[in-house]
């Protein structure tokens, strides 16, 4: 899987234009974009479709609403959607305001959002 650079690009002018320091990380077969050492958004690109997708790490509150939106897809890797993510298609991320939309969603979240467990390194 891969993910669409220019989307990339865009994320990271928004993160900095809203003063967030982040990190990345290649993962899931698509970049992930990290606050405070924790997953706020992804970018990958769907096999079949070869859309290329933002994965938003809202919460389960916002997922209840945005989900409705013609934009958005439940996040499914095994079969089982995980809420409190949703995929954005191109159609919700197409200007720069849509984008900052779905960012400031999940920088909202992030506070609240649990970190990964890190693994010990032996």
């Amino acid at each position: 899987m891969a993910y669409d650079e220019y989307l990339a690009d865009r994320v990271r002018r928004t993160l900095n234009e809203k003063h967030t320091p982040f990190e990345e990380l290649k993962m899931m077969g698509g970049l992930c974009f990290k606050v405070n050492d924790k997953m706020l958004c992804g970018l990958l690109q769907d096999k079949q479709s070869r859309e290329n997708l933002l994965m938003a790490r809202i919460g389960e509150e916002a997922y209840e609403t945005e989900i409705e939106k013609d934009c958005c897809l439940p996040m499914d890797f095994t079969g089982r959607p995980m809420r409190g993510y949703t995929f954005v298609t191109a159609d919700g991320i197409d200007s720069e305001d849509d984008l900052s939309y779905w960012i400031d969603k999940c920088l909202a979240f992030n506070p609240m959002a649990k970190s990964s467990k890190k693994s010990k390194k032996r």
